[in-house]
Order: structure tokens, then sequence, then C-alpha cells
């Protein structure tokens, strides 16, 4: 259920959704777009792939809201693999394949081939954990930056995303921490 239809039209305040697009190696972020709350996660992809200017890409990582035609197209249209999850029912295409949908077709059989536990060890073989480094990202955004915007207006909010971003850019760039898993 809906924010507005539950609790009804809200005139002061409005969510922004942050949409970053991050180099899983670097830990640098690429691409960046704000947007309101109304804007789906495939649609603000393929507007940062527009705007993207890297080309070729290697993989492109992201969970199940990217698991449309258009995010696939972005991505294979840059010379990018995307790797996105497919739905538990998806079935393989029919007649003439199309070109972006080739790795989706070629995850639904490997997941098949591994059977019961399929999708959890095709993660695993594809490095697909590497995804959650963008949710370790937005963890540090929030913790060390604030989860609240100062600025007012949008196109300045816009702004001060942008610079946090570059703040935790260099940040990264010194260095990020050694963890490691500690016997108990």
């Amino acid at each position: 259920m809906g924010r507005v239809r539950k609790h009804g039209y809200s005139k002061r305040r409005t969510w922004r959704k942050i949409h970053v697009g991050m180099c899983a190696d670097s830990g640098q972020i690429v691409v960046s777009a704000m947007t309101s709350n109304n804007v789906s996660d495939d649609e603000a992809m393929v507007h940062m792939m527009d705007a993207l200017q890297r080309t070729p890409l290697g993989d492109v990582l992201g969970d199940g809201a990217y698991y449309t035609l258009d995010c696939r197209e972005a991505v294979h249209d840059r010379g990018g693999k995307p790797i996105f999850p497919p739905d538990k029912n998806a079935k393989l295409q029919r007649g003439k394949p199309l070109p972006a949908l080739q790795e989706r077709d070629q995850a639904i059989r490997r997941i098949q081939e591994l059977g019961d536990e399929g999708r959890s060890l095709w993660k695993q073989e594809i490095g697909y954990h590497r995804r959650s480094r963008v949710e370790t990202f937005m963890f540090r955004y929030k913790t060390i930056l604030g989860e609240r915007l100062a600025a007012r207006k949008q196109w300045t909010q816009a702004t001060e995303v942008a610079i946090k971003l570059d703040v935790l850019n260099r940040m990264t760039e010194l260095g990020m921490p050694k963890s490691y898993k500690v016997a108990s």
C-alpha cells in the first residue's frame, strides 16, 4: 500500500532516493542520481546508464528490481554483462532470442542444472556477493554523513548529495579498513 493512500498527501515531506553505480573493485561511485520516491529503481538505472561515459562496462550487478528488459538492454548496449538473478519462475526465451537476454537464459539454464540449491549456488559461482558492497556503501553514507539533507530545493539537494558522494569517494581513495573473520 502506498504512503499517500495510507497517510494522505503531505505538502511538507517528500522522499528522495539516491541511486548509485559503484565499481566493485575500487569501491568508487562512478555514476549517481537523486530522484523522487515515484521513480522506480530500473528507470533510474537506465537514466544513469545514459549518463555513464565509461564504455565498455564489465559485470553489472543488481537485485531483482533491475530484472527488466530495459535494464538488460542498457547494460548490453554498453558492452556490459547484466548479472541480475532471474525470477524463481523465469522461463527461457522462445523463438529468436534477444541478444540482451542471453545472459539471463544462461543463468536460468545453470540454475536448473544445479538443482534444488541452484539459485544460491549460481550466486556463489558468479560472485553475486559483490553486489552487497553498494549496500555497505549506503550504510557508510548514512552513518558518516547522515540520513537527512540540509538543502531545501531539489537542485540544491542534488548538489549536496553529489558533494557527499565525492567526499566518500575521496575517503575510499585514502584506504578502506581491513576486515577479517576472527575465530570464536
